[in-house]
């Protein structure tokens, strides 16, 4: 279940009142386990969390290929969600050492200075660049809205669409939080082996820097975006090689290609 019903008063610029029923969005708090470690909660839309998993698992990089992953358990708990992932040996150390570095006491300094390098490392380079055209995002962003359910019921979900070179919309993973978004569209590829293949992610959201990072991470070409991007997206982009083209609109965007 990804919604529920619930009532309002309804107030028209007339002064006029009716009750209305309302499909309202569900966010719910989702615990990541990794080899039996707590690592992260997120607020999310409860749907589609093994491939919450796997993206988010990459996001982390604590891991490479969908083979990195032995097991995703999913339970349901009374304040909300568990997902206890299960992690191959060959990247086991990956996690102590991430959660090392999420849990220090920065008061350090020194330790303050490495979390720093962890959250500012360098991003690979995209290994095929971007090399399709703006009317292939101005397709994709036309079709966006029906390939979106969730939000046409309550209008407060993100998506995060896999897109062909051509502009077809080819996957779609919608959330609360266009970071899980992004995360369960990745994920999905991983499961499903899907590859960009000279394609792209569109997003219904701004650009920041965590999705360029997640973009970059799953060696995704081109990222577009709705709304525009911070400095920081727009310079860690340029680092890994990753084209933007963001404050998609029906009639205009802005490319960032260089």
């Amino acid at each position: 279940m990804t919604t529920i019903e619930r009532s309002f008063q309804r107030v028209g610029l007339d002064g006029g009142v009716e009750t209305v029923l309302r499909p309202l969005a569900l966010e719910v708090a989702v615990a990541i386990e990794f080899n039996g470690l707590g690592y992260a909660t997120l607020m999310a839309t409860p749907a589609d969390l093994e491939d919450l998993a796997y993206g988010f698992a990459l996001s982390e990089r604590l891991i490479d290929r969908a083979d990195d992953v032995v097991d995703v358990d999913i339970h349901v708990a009374e304040a909300g969600i568990i997902v206890r992932v299960a992690l191959a040996a060959c990247v086991s150390d990956r996690v102590f050492e991430r959660v090392r570095h999420r849990t220090t006491d920065s008061a350090c300094g020194l330790c303050g200075i490495e979390n720093l390098e962890q959250a500012m490392r360098p991003l690979p380079a995209i290994e095929r660049p971007w090399a399709g055209s703006s009317a292939a995002v101005f397709a994709a962003a036309a079709a966006l809205d029906g390939h979106q359910p969730l939000n046409r019921m309550t209008r407060s979900v993100h998506a995060a669409a896999r897109c062909s070179a051509d502009g077809a919309i080819l996957a779609v993973r919608e959330d609360v939080g266009r970071h899980n978004g992004f995360d369960k569209l990745i994920g999905a590829m991983m499961r499903d082996g899907a590859e960009w293949n000279g394609g792209f992610a569109l997003l219904s959201s701004r650009c920041s820097y965590e999705l360029v990072e997640k973009a970059a991470l799953s060696n995704c070409p081109m990222l577009a975006t709705v709304s525009a991007p911070t400095e920081l997206a727009l310079r860690r982009a340029q680092q890994a090689g990753l084209a933007l083209y963001v404050l998609v609109r029906p009639d205009a965007l802005l490319a960032v290609t260089g």
